[in-house]
């Protein structure tokens, strides 16, 4: 008769698979062998505990993402070995989540080195807790705007953000001192990415970043949300910076009058990511946008199936637009899905052949990802694509 496995059988079991898939730093895994996950999730299936699956804590009535969750353990593990604490380092993390995070942080740099900073109080008081009881009372949090930062324990040696965030305000620069590392999960264009920042006097410079999804954090609102049919299951979102003509795009798809279907010359295979055509997109392209198409769309046929329904690129100009697109075809075995785009419009052929040209960039190096540099938005920019944000503009170049 099988026995149950343990909290450390489960945990250990839990950081071998992340290992499986991915390089982790040894202080990182020793941290997230030695923190019980079980202990910040009260009420949780143990075994549910150490699935590599995020955990919703705090709902958000009437809205489509929760407002607190603790994230993924191979995207905690990803963005920690992006921060590349040293011991001794003077940390602050803005979303406190579970407290989860905070404990890691406390066992890689020191209880006493570790701020975390939540606007809502359930979600502070939940961190507050469970860090006691943990035994990691000396981790400092703090219940207030997390985009304010926190200035009395400034300056910071890492800061970093687990919920999702638009643009780079300026009292995290002010916290950071030079030579600090910021990792965010940074949103442009729709998408969202882990980016390791380096602070270098005026610029903060990037040297990685990976796919991830958060919550967005709260007080930023430079995303719009933009229905293009009356029963609202076709969306587009797009930045506040993008002159976007949604009524001309809603007249468009109403008329179900496609420019047509055209198909590039790369293929994938069943297993991997695509997602890098997008990022490839925004690095020279303002019209990139993110088209989200619900199950019941879908099942209606409203428009050509996108690649990812609920989160696909899209270019978008005037009333036409065109998305990307994914069809099986039985040439390659390894390969049997090749990459193209969906076209509306006056303009979607000519969009179509953009985006497969974007495709294309990307086919040649599809592992690539652009330097990002980031400056505030009173200086200048780097040479490459600039991409304008109130507080901070972003520059990427391949």
């Amino acid at each position: 008769m099988s026995q149950t496995p343990t909290a450390g059988q489960l945990r250990n079991r839990l950081v071998d698979a992340i290992l499986g898939e991915r390089a982790v730093p040894s202080d990182v895994e020793r941290a997230m062998r030695t923190v019980p996950r079980d202990a910040f999730l009260p009420g949780i299936e143990l075994e549910n505990a150490y699935t590599d699956q995020a955990v919703t804590i705090k709902d958000n009535p009437g809205k489509p993402l929760p407002l607190s969750c603790a994230s993924v353990p191979s995207v905690v593990a990803m963005m920690l070995g992006q921060l590349g604490t040293r011991p001794g380092d003077k940390v602050l993390e803005v979303g406190a989540g579970t407290g989860y995070n905070a404990a890691l942080l406390a066992e890689l740099v020191g209880g006493d080195n570790v701020t975390t900073v939540d606007i809502d109080s359930d979600v502070a008081l939940h961190a507050r807790t469970t860090l006691n009881a943990a035994g990691h009372e000396s981790v400092t949090v703090i219940e207030r705007n997390g985009l304010l930062g926190v200035h009395e324990n400034a300056p910071y040696d890492r800061i970093i953000a687990t919920v999702g965030v638009w643009d780079i305000p300026a009292t995290w620069w002010e916290q950071l001192v030079d030579g600090g590392r910021l990792v965010l999960p940074l949103r442009w264009r729709g998408q969202t990415r882990s980016v390791a920042l380096t602070r270098r006097g005026g610029e903060l410079v990037s040297d990685g970043m990976e796919l991830c999804g958060f919550v967005p954090i709260i007080g930023q609102n430079g995303e719009r949300t933009a229905s293009l049919n009356a029963a609202d299951t076709i969306r587009l979102h797009y930045d506040q910076d993008q002159d976007i003509d949604t009524a001309a795009l809603a007249d468009t798809l109403l008329a179900k009058r496609p420019a047509g279907s055209f198909l590039s010359t790369q293929r994938i295979g069943g297993k991997e990511s695509f997602d890098g055509v997008w990022l490839r997109a925004t690095a020279g392209d303002d019209r990139v946008c993110r088209l989200e198409v619900t199950p019941e769309a879908e099942e209606q046929a409203l428009i050509h199936r996108p690649a990812a329904p609920g989160r696909s690129p899209v270019l978008v100009e005037g009333g036409s637009l065109a998305y990307l697109t994914v069809t099986r075809e039985g040439v390659d075995p390894d390969r049997p899905f090749r990459l193209g785009a969906a076209a509306y419009g006056p303009r979607g052929e000519e969009l179509a052949h953009d985006l497969i040209a974007h495709i294309d960039a990307w086919g040649a190096a599809r592992l690539a990802v652009p330097h990002m540099t980031v400056t505030s938005s009173a200086t200048g920019t780097a040479p490459g694509h600039v991409i304008n944000k109130p507080e901070s503009r972003i520059t990427l170049a391949y």
